[in-house]
């Protein structure tokens, strides 16, 4: 089997907000990639073996922050170097050059114009539109390094080492505004970085399925279902690697999408044969929610319920010596601290909402190298339905939160039947693929309607829907108004105890996405 981490590249982190787009991008080219405060140990650099380094941009000045700068050891290692915005001006500044702050701050689309083809820019037109984001530029290079390319207002917009594999840009190439930044860096990591594309979904499981069974060997497996895109795809894998010795537990909170229970059970029980225990929990959850208005109070109600019942089922399996958890690289690397104490997010993530500090039972985490895109394709490699793993995201306490204030049952059979309506439409309409998030909230207010010739009283749903690269900010999304009042028109009609439908156009500031 071949080693898929053989050629890798690693990237030092500024704090840029595109850091996480850098790495999805290398590895969208088929090359593995980790990515690390810039600060890490220089110990841990030199034994990360990288086949090149890139420099991330950041939100600092090279001429306030005097600390900020890439590891010596960097240039020392005798592997290419590419520096992104902040990552151009500090190994400038390192070699001697000078950085200034630019009189008119570049921010969007800009041009720029190759003025020398090097590797970095092999066999891409001369002129070419990049995305800019910046208040500080080169002004000299210094004697090492040289213009390769300029924009109107960066005369220095890239550059590269006489002699050596270093190369800065002050463009984004990440973003896809960048006409053709994927090229530039399949240049850096296939003809500067010499790697191969071994990064892909069906050597990712290969690789995956290997660890799992060394590392499980014959002993059992237990995993929290929840029927969400990341617990699904270890189920599947876990399968894949270790059969019958994986049981999964599905609590059913009763707060779930309309007849989600039962799909979960037939896609994994019924036709991939999964040992799945499914928990009856409706119950249980509603009452612990009874009276129960604030959203913090109810998440955690929520939260701890669901750990109570999954460590009661786990009891019962005597044989399980490790406990799976479908951690992703996000989590991985916001629960990372820097030694500067500068980690963009410091936080941890529990998958299965807090785990006990006596737990006694192993770790298995297939997926924590991977981003949530990859995760997707390695779920439709092996087999998962298309939809199941490309649905919208769906927070952890489920409907719980999608339901301002109180949780009753009735307001949860209601709130279902109006976003299982939206969802229809969506996918009818082809509008699904093209928004990130789209869901219903249940209000609990009445406001006055007329149905034929009677007058009704009953409770408002609100639509949501956003348009979002990585969920820190986000825009509702301009559904057509022929849509929308299709949509309310079925709910209105369809769901008993609705009255009233109206559409969220809040963005991400100033609201957030989910409504609790």
């Amino acid at each position: 089997m071949q080693d898929i981490h053989k050629h890798r590249l690693l990237i030092l982190d500024f704090g840029s907000q595109y850091t996480q787009l850098i790495a999805r991008r290398v590895r969208e080219i088929g090359v593995y990639c980790e990515i690390y405060p810039y600060d890490v140990d220089v110990s841990f650099i030199k034994d990360f073996a990288a086949s090149g380094i890139i420099l991330s941009g950041g939100p600092e000045s090279v001429n306030e922050s005097v600390h900020v700068r890439a590891p010596e050891c960097v240039f020392e290692l005798n592997v290419p170097v590419l520096g992104i915005c902040y990552g151009m001006q500090t190994m400038a500044h390192q070699f001697g050059g000078e950085v200034a702050s630019s009189d008119k701050r570049e921010f969007g689309y800009a041009k720029i114009e190759i003025s020398k083809v090097t590797p970095l820019y092999e066999s891409v037109p001369q002129t070419q539109d990049v995305w800019m984001s910046h208040g500080d530029k080169v002004v000299d290079l210094g004697y090492e390094f040289e213009v390769i390319a300029s924009s109107e207002n960066a005369p220095i917009a890239a550059m590269a080492h006489k002699t050596k594999p270093y190369y800065g840009v002050q463009y984004h190439p990440e973003v896809t505004h960048s006409a053709y930044g994927k090229e530039l860096l399949e240049n850096f990591a296939f003809k500067i970085c010499g790697c191969e594309a071994l990064w892909n979904p069906a050597s990712i499981i290969e690789d995956a399925v290997q660890k799992i069974k060394a590392q499980v060997g014959s002993d059992e497996v237990v995993l929290g279902l929840s029927g969400g895109v990341d617990s699904s795809v270890v189920a599947a894998l876990l399968h894949k690697a270790i059969g019958e010795q994986l049981t999964c537990v599905f609590v059913d909170t009763g707060l779930l999408r309309l007849h989600e229970g039962d799909q979960v059970m037939q896609t994994f029980a019924e036709n991939m044969h999964v040992n799945v225990v499914r928990v009856n929990a409706e119950e249980r959850f509603l009452a612990k929610l009874e009276g129960v208005n604030d959203p913090e109070k109810k998440r955690k109600i929520i939260g701890n319920l669901f750990v109570d019942i999954f460590d009661e089922e786990s009891a019962k399996l005597k044989n399980a010596k490790w406990l799976a958890q479908g951690t992703i690289y996000p989590d991985v690397i916001e629960s990372a601290g820097s030694s500067s104490g500068k980690a963009h997010v410091i936080k941890s993530h529990h998958n299965v909402g807090g785990l006990p500090e006596d737990m006694k039972l192993g770790l298995v985490e297939p997926l924590r190298e991977l981003f949530k895109d990859e995760v997707r394709k390695v779920g439709v490699e092996l087999g998962l339905p298309y939809r199941m793993v490309y649905r919208h995201p769906f927070p952890g306490p489920g409907l719980g939160v999608r339901i301002l204030g109180e949780v009753k049952k009735d307001y949860a059979d209601i709130l279902r039947q109006a976003d299982s309506i939206y969802m229809q439409e969506l996918e009818k309409s082809g509008y699904y693929d093209k928004v990130s998030q789209a869901f219903a909230v249940f209000l609990p207010v009445k406001s006055v309607g007329v149905m034929g010739d009677q007058r009704k009283y009953d409770y408002v749903v609100a639509l949501r829907a956003v348009e979002t690269i990585d969920f820190m900010t986000a825009r509702w999304a301009h559904l057509p108004y022929e849509l929308v009042g299709l949509i309310s028109n079925r709910i209105v009609n369809e769901v008993k105890g609705i009255s009233r439908v109206v559409y969220d156009v809040t963005g991400k500031p100033p609201g957030t996405i989910e409504w609790e």
